[in-house]
């Protein structure tokens, strides 16, 4: 549990948030009482939840190994950075390349305060951290942190993971990626988990009741819905698939049923 020294103001630790429940059921220690109720609340109307989570968190790793190793990115924009859990995205691009540049953004004041693990940059690289909100593309693009990290006349690896099943229809998640893309050069790329209901429906329907019931409303996603993100790009094999599916290394996917998991995942160039 967090103890002191952190902003009081400015952390609500009396209602849930969902970067801490999802820390909470991934076995981390920043998260309050709310949080871990809300947790098992979650968990109890799905019991795959913690497989679900640690297979988004599994598939993170793999693409951002991918896009170091296989697509040569050094440049990394990640968007809902959530709270530091090592390994880190920086520290797996720069385990490949430690030239490697990321960029983090969140706009949880709890992530803020940690942000120093996320900060811990090679010395041949470079991190940097933005506090500012997904759904205010104009906030991140314009940050002087944006500009002083990364070349955006060389490519991007725009991350973007297990955040948009929070943006409603009325903020348009599809319009903001894209706004968020515009800038990059060609050879970019875009990452992300999207969150469905198609494979457990009643179950996954729970959770999200459990979200909403907390002032955490969910848009979850068709497959057909999750390909609007990705108009205009060329999709890395396999395509949009469940996060376990995507280039699996046999680490932690093996027994997971499809059932189990409320995420699809995919890598996409930009031409």
């Amino acid at each position: 549990m967090p103890e002191t020294g952190w902003s009081a103001d400015r952390i609500d630790t009396e209602n849930a948030h969902s970067a801490r429940i999802y820390d909470y059921i991934l076995g981390g220690k920043d998260y309050y009482p709310a949080d871990r109720e809300a947790g098992d609340a979650m968990a109890r109307e799905w019991p795959a939840l913690p497989v679900h989570m640690r297979a988004n968190r599994d598939w993170m790793n793999r693409a951002v190994r991918w896009l170091a190793e296989e697509a040569g990115m050094r440049q990394f924009l990640d968007i809902g950075t959530g709270i530091p859990t090592s390994p880190n995205l920086h520290e797996i691009a720069q385990s490949v390349a430690p030239e490697s540049r990321v960029v983090y953004v969140d706009n949880d004041p709890i992530v803020l305060t940690l942000s120093q693990g996320l900060l811990s940059s090679t010395p041949e690289g470079r991190t940097a951290y933005i506090e500012a909100d997904f759904r205010d593309p104009a906030s991140i693009l314009d940050a002087p942190e944006l500009r002083e990290t990364l070349d955006l006349d060389r490519p991007v690896a725009l991350t973007v993971i297990a955040i948009v099943h929070f943006v409603l229809d009325e903020d348009d998640a599809v319009g903001i990626v894209r706004r968020l893309l515009e800038p990059l050069p060609p050879g970019s790329h875009l990452a992300m988990s999207i969150g469905t209901a198609e494979f457990a429906p009643e179950e996954i329907g729970r959770v999200a009741r459990e979200y909403a019931a907390r002032n955490m409303p969910m848009r979850l996603r068709t497959l057909d819905e999750a390909h609007a993100f990705f108009e205009g790009l060329e999709l890395v094999e396999p395509g949009i698939v469940q996060v376990h599916k995507w280039h699996p290394d046999g680490t932690g996917e093996q027994g997971i049923r499809d059932a189990d998991i409320g995420m699809y995942g995919a890598v996409a160039r930009k031409p």
